[in-house]
């Protein structure tokens, strides 16, 4: 039976092999692997087999380590993912699972952007909006020309949010007077929010002082602001709202009792004073405090995990988009955590920022 490889998962044999010597050799750099590999070419096959020239006794000679060979292949899988740097320019095999599973995250992006491009090129969206449009119109006519529609329960309230998200193209605001999240409504909300932000839409969120005091909502918030996110705490009253495209508005029929469903309107001149709400109490509250505490300027600030990744992206990437899609992130968000990194590090330029980081540990 053939020995199962990671071609399916986009590495090249070669790589996959360097991988399997580094996993059975532990941490080496690349001459230590080279050397490695040369004894196996030797052991595999005879000297005239490997095509070597025989040395000045006649003797067949040792196969030369292939050094820049090699060390382009340790790149290689550095980049995909399947060894870590160490010191001193030696690598470390990632554990299988976790390589397998970084693999997977690297072709699922890659498909997906395949995908949404194929998507945009297809203008699908377009094709739905004009049915979405054509049976709103159907339904203001019905209605008398209203554009305010009363969705009864949270069945249809859930149901107008799905819609809404999916066909927004460029901004969701969005508030959360508590401020706290349940276990449940944080699993419901996360496919749904990241799926926004994959597509590189601008989210603002304002959430109520209690978020600071509940460790899964936090914890939650912080994911969503290193995937681009806005999220600012108020301590101030808040009016539950959501806003799509600064075209469509939910508010509650009942504030105090949000079960009983939402209005959702489309009249400009509604929707337009609720964005003007919204901005006034976005302009009062406050950032979302960082993990590490304090501003850029404090010794004890440190890079989150994906602003590590992108640091480490700034040596690979040739471009920001490749650079996102290997993070699985809008190049909008990747942009706008570089420029917060380089202004952080005081560095002039991209190159800069990665070197400083690496001075100060940080990769």
């Amino acid at each position: 039976m053939a020995q199962p490889n990671l071609e399916f998962l986009g590495v090249p044999r070669e790589d996959e092999d360097l991988y399997r010597l580094l996993l059975r050799t532990g941490e080496a750099g690349p001459a230590q692997l080279a050397l490695h590999q040369a004894r196996m070419e030797e052991a595999k096959a005879p000297a005239e087999a490997a095509g070597t020239d025989p040395d000045a006794s006649g003797r067949p000679g040792r196969p030369e380590p292939r050094a820049a060979e090699t060390a382009a292949a340790c790149r290689r899988i550095a980049e995909l993912g399947l060894a870590t740097e160490a010191s001193g320019g030696a690598l470390r095999p990632v554990p299988p699972a976790k390589a397998v599973e970084r693999l997977v995250e690297r072709r699922v992006v890659r498909l997906r952007d395949e995908l949404e491009a194929a998507v945009a090129a297809s203008g699908i969206v377009d094709s739905l909006l004009a049915d979405r449009d054509a049976a709103s119109a159907a339904v203001l006519a019905d209605r008398g020309g209203s554009p305010i529609q009363h969705l009864e329960g949270m069945d249809e309230v859930r149901a107008a949010i799905d819609e809404l998200t999916f066909f927004t193209r460029t901004e969701s605001l969005t508030t959360n007077p508590p401020g706290v999240l349940s276990a449940q409504g944080i699993a419901n909300s996360r496919a749904m929010d990241l799926r926004v932000l994959r597509r590189g839409i601008r989210m603002r969120t304002l959430m109520g002082a209690g978020a600071l005091d509940d460790p899964p909502t936090l914890a939650y918030l912080r994911e969503l602001v290193e995937k681009g996110a806005e999220i600012r705490i108020s301590h101030q009253p808040l009016e539950r709202m959501i806003i799509c495209d600064r075209s469509a508005a939910l508010t509650p029929i009942d504030p105090t009792h949000t079960a009983r469903g939402a209005i959702l309107t489309r009249e400009p001149g509604l929707v337009a004073a609720l964005v003007s709400l919204f901005e006034r109490m976005w302009d009062t509250a406050q950032e979302l405090p960082a993990t590490g505490g304090g501003d850029s300027a404090s010794e004890g600030w440190l890079p989150s995990g994906i602003e590590r990744k992108i640091l480490e992206s700034l040596y690979v990437a040739d471009k920001d988009e490749s650079g996102a899609r290997d993070l699985g992130i809008s190049v909008r968000t990747y942009r706008k955590h570089v420029a917060t990194l380089m202004q952080r590090l005081d560095a002039t330029n991209r190159f800069q920022a990665a070197l400083l980081a690496r001075e100060r540990g940080w990769l």
